[in-house]
């Protein structure tokens, strides 16, 4: 007569355990439009030039002439 021993392993349960590991860093890159003003100076100059326009203006001047008669 043989005897057939069945080894159940789920006769022995053991209750669950977690065990965390370090976490894994996933990196999500988001990126956004950023206004960026760049100036661009501009500088005026007002240039003054000097342009010659003839004026005509005329000096008078007055003198006394004496004259000799006519001989008769």
């Amino acid at each position: 007569m043989s005897h057939h021993h069945h080894h159940h392993h789920n006769h022995c349960l053991c209750p669950e355990k977690q065990v965390f590991d370090p976490p894994t860093r996933v990196y999500r890159d988001f990126y956004h439009p950023q206004i960026v003003e760049i100036v661009h100076p501009i500088e005026i100059v007002n240039r003054h030039h000097c342009v010659p326009v003839p004026k005509h203006v005329y000096c008078c001047t007055v003198r006394d002439e004496f004259c000799p008669s006519p001989i008769r």
